[in-house]
């Protein structure tokens, strides 16, 4: 485990704002959250042959089906109804575009309703993939509390691999502890990307492959980042990073990879918070390297 590392919002200890909550407060969190989760990933299975597209997002390339605001429904009524004060941030409630995702969020992040629980949900990441049949989609359900997040989880109903991590005890898998890779050179890392719809990021993403193919190991792109956060976690990938994402891509993969022992930054290396979309999730031993990679070829 790389933790020396750790130095951002999702550090291994509570940060001053989330010291007032019990652990029995955050298990019990995660308990629906695992919950929430598998309801969504048991609709997800139920349709594994693939699903009709109802609509276009952002564009062609960003893709809603029926499927995706069933399983939302069954993630949030599972939440609202063991804790009906808490407020909830979808993928299926927010237009579409990274302006409107990065309004959303800031939306909640500044009300003053009173409410310090945020759940932020992505109910299928992996949309495309889970389109055509392939079993490399999942839902991502995460728990802020005073915009910290607390509580991660990522369900791979395809596998019946359940990720979960709470802010402090650390990552895992089935309920048994995680950590990333040991990989300390670049040339044995195995990195993943994305092929994200947006022109700039499609744009950046394609000079980030030119950059590092000839570096690393090789390079995969699973499209899901839910899938990919939890594959840095558990050590089958090396390092995730990507150009643009929302807050519901992330927000639970990246406590995982913290507690698990990993790093996430955004792009130049800084700390990372809910509203960066820039991201760059490592086993921590290669990660300045690959940053370095992509710097130095405008990738900021």
């Amino acid at each position: 485990m790389n933790s020396n590392k750790r130095s951002n919002i999702y550090t291994s200890s509570l940060p001053s704002s989330a010291s007032d909550l019990a652990e029995s407060d955050l298990k019990s969190i995660l308990s629906v959250a695992i919950t929430a989760a598998k309801k969504a990933g048991e609709i997800i299975v139920s349709n594994a042959g693939g699903a009709d597209v109802t609509k276009t997002k952002a564009n062609p390339r960003d893709l809603l089906t029926l499927i995706d605001p069933l399983c939302e429904k069954a993630i949030r009524e599972t939440v609202l109804e063991v804790f009906p004060s808490h407020d909830f941030l979808g993928e299926e409630d927010v237009p579409p575009g990274k302006e409107a995702s990065a309004a959303a969020l800031d939306t909640k992040l500044n009300a003053e309703d009173g409410k310090d629980f945020l759940w932020i949900v992505d109910p299928i990441d992996g949309t495309s993939n889970f389109v055509h049949g392939m079993p490399l989609c999942m839902p991502s359900v995460a728990c802020a509390y005073k915009g910290q997040v607390v509580v991660g989880v990522i369900y791979d109903p395809h596998r019946d691999e359940l990720f979960t991590a709470i802010k402090g005890l650390g990552a895992e898998m089935n309920g048994q502890r995680i950590s990333v890779g040991l990989q300390n050179s670049i040339s044995d890392a195995i990195v993943a990307m994305g092929s994200p719809p947006g022109e700039e990021s499609l744009r950046m993403s394609l000079v980030g492959i030119q950059a590092l193919m000839p570096k690393v190991r090789t390079i995969r792109m699973l499209g899901s980042a839910a899938l990919m956060l939890a594959w840095v976690a558990n050590g089958r990938l090396t390092c995730y990073w990507e150009y643009d994402l929302s807050s519901w891509d992330i927000a639970a993969g990246a406590l995982i990879v913290i507690e698990a022992g990993g790093r996430f930054t955004d792009i130049q290396g800084n700390d990372f918070d809910l509203r960066n979309r820039k991201i760059c999730a490592s086993n921590g031993l290669v990660h300045e390297e690959i940053l370095q990679t992509l710097n130095k070829e405008g990738i900021i």
